[in-house]
């Protein structure tokens, strides 16, 4: 029996009948590589070999009477894996159009939580003999970082599945009400313990914070319930859409390097570009800069190899209000580098911390009450989207046997954000995933394909870059926004501020990857 986290906890308070907390990946396998050729029995088979290494996939919720106190995880008495790994055919022609509308039911529908939170669904039927394969977990049980290290377990490096030595997996009963209650009672009192501290370290990143805000000469990231509203910034509904995009990961990479960002710059500049031209079809583009939240692991290295969250969240301007490329980039980088000193001001853990005094039944009537009110619909935004990227694996993986061939994952969309991107690379690609609200969003294959040219004029302001780039000789620092603003007030002193702005911003004006 173990304790979820509050950070974990939170996402199931926070899911609603419209807004459902699972997050998913879409792939896309070879199954010529399969030794015998394709055969649903034998994928079936291998989850099921895996699943001694995959706790998540074997543990099931178990509430505590009163709503007490968090949930707890147990290792499921119960198991049935065909309830969690079935297949399905895909329409005809096979393409990725319509593997997207079988994703998009998958997702639609939520969770069964009498089970453990995860599905897999066998797609057969695509084009080029190659089939599809969805898993869908509830973010209570991972966040990028161990869904990641998930895809390790399940997966091999070789067509050959490597031999696993049997590992002993516990056996539990549903525990009863009365020592439900008594574990959740020493739970209580083990975390009063710590109240003093928390209190302590809030005040001082109170402090960091306000010191940080008084410096004008420092940056900061975008500031919630300044967003713009959005077509895709209103209540959601229970029913998706989903669409794939993708770009070449060396020419991703030459593009940092040679305006001298990091990736996840050129990432939430890809997105913006590609938001712009999707808004310009849609009611224009706001006057104000959409507001991307970014997920931000702050899993310490003692906890790698750990289930759960280890999450924070970063808000950050995608300078869509800004027509030069070149300059809604340096805007961007203004604005992650900001963020990233701001979430360290604040301190990494002071969410998940906090989260751990989330009071269950508080929290999850009023998110049932928000969703089922609109009121997303009556105050001004709070942010328009997520955009989380996560680095994958640079060599191919093998699901028994299967190669896979593409990863498109899918985040979670929220009431007053109606449009997820997640990003992950895989191999020689970019993998973009897109999941929408499919009342909000239902051109999203129209999106996806805006992807494209945004990437495009990337290069095109990169100076059509080389992919065999490994270093940049001269790279582009990110010269701040309210330093130019200062320069065109003085044209007396326009050579000197920008002197001394550009070489402050060439250590500060990117964000970690």
């Amino acid at each position: 029996m173990e304790r979820l986290s509050g950070m974990d906890a939170t996402f199931l308070y926070i899911e609603t009948p419209a807004g459902h907390m699972h997050v998913a990946m879409v792939g896309i396998y070879d199954v010529s590589t399969m030794p015998g050729g394709y055969s649903f029995d034998r994928i079936k088979s291998h989850i099921a070999e895996r699943l001694q290494v995959v706790p998540p996939f074997r543990r099931r919720l178990v509430e505590v009477p009163f709503q007490f106190h968090h949930p707890v995880w147990i290792e499921d008495p119960n198991f049935n894996l065909n309830y969690h790994v079935r297949r399905i055919g895909c329409p005809a022609p096979g393409g990725r159009r319509e593997l997207g509308e079988v994703a998009a039911q998958i997702a639609s529908i939520p969770l069964d939580r009498t089970r453990p939170l995860w599905e897999a669904w066998v797609i057969e039927g695509l084009k080029q003999d190659r089939v599809g394969f969805v898993v869908k977990v509830h973010h209570a049980a991972i966040d990028g970082a161990s869904g990641a290290e998930i895809m390790t377990a399940l997966y091999d490096l070789g067509p050959e599945a490597a031999p696993l030595e049997p590992v002993e997996i516990p056996t539990e009963r549903i525990p009863n009400d009365a020592e439900l209650v008594g574990y959740a009672a020493m739970s209580k009192l083990r975390r009063a313990k710590e109240a003093v501290p928390l209190i302590g370290r809030t005040v001082q990143s109170v402090a960091n914070m306000v010191g940080r805000v008084r410096n004008p000469d420092e940056h900061h990231g975008a500031v919630p319930l300044t967003a713009p509203r959005t077509p895709f910034n209103h209540s959601i509904g229970p029913h998706r859409s989903v669409a794939f995009a993708r770009v070449p990961l060396d020419e991703t990479k030459a593009v940092k390097e040679a305006l001298g960002v990091k990736v996840n710059d050129v990432v939430l500049a890809l997105c913006s570009g590609t938001l712009r031209r999707y808004l310009e079809l849609h009611g224009g583009i706001p006057e104000e800069p959409l507001v991307a939240v970014c997920p931000v692991s702050v899993r310490a290295e003692e906890e790698l190899g750990t289930s759960g969250n280890k999450v924070s969240a970063m808000f950050a301007s995608l300078a869509t209000d800004v027509d030069d490329p070149g300059e809604r980039l340096r805007t961007i980088c203004d604005s992650t580098d900001g963020a990233k000193q701001d979430h360290n001001a604040i301190g990494a853990r002071m969410l998940t911390d906090w989260a751990e005094w989330a009071a269950p039944k508080t929290f999850g009537l009023a998110s049932r009450l928000y969703s089922s009110m609109n009121l997303a619909d009556s105050h001004r935004v709070i942010h328009n989207l997520v955009i989380s990227n996560v680095p994958g694996p640079p060599f191919p993986l093998y699901l028994a046997g299967a190669e896979l061939v593409a990863a498109y994952p899918m985040g979670p969309i929220i009431d007053g954000a109606g449009l997820n991107i997640t990003v992950l690379s895989y191999r020689d690609h970019v993998d973009i995933g897109f999941l929408a609200d499919r009342d909000l969003v239902p051109d999203v294959w129209d999106l996806a394909a805006l992807v494209q040219p945004a990437f495009d004029e990337l290069k095109e302001l990169a100076g059509n870059v080389d992919p065999t780039i490994v270093k940049a000789p001269a790279p582009v620092t990110a010269t701040s926004t309210r330093a130019k603003k200062a320069e065109k007030k003085s044209a007396s002193t326009a050579k000197k501020p920008k002197k001394a702005d550009g070489k402050k911003s060439s250590k500060k004006a990117t964000a970690e990857t």
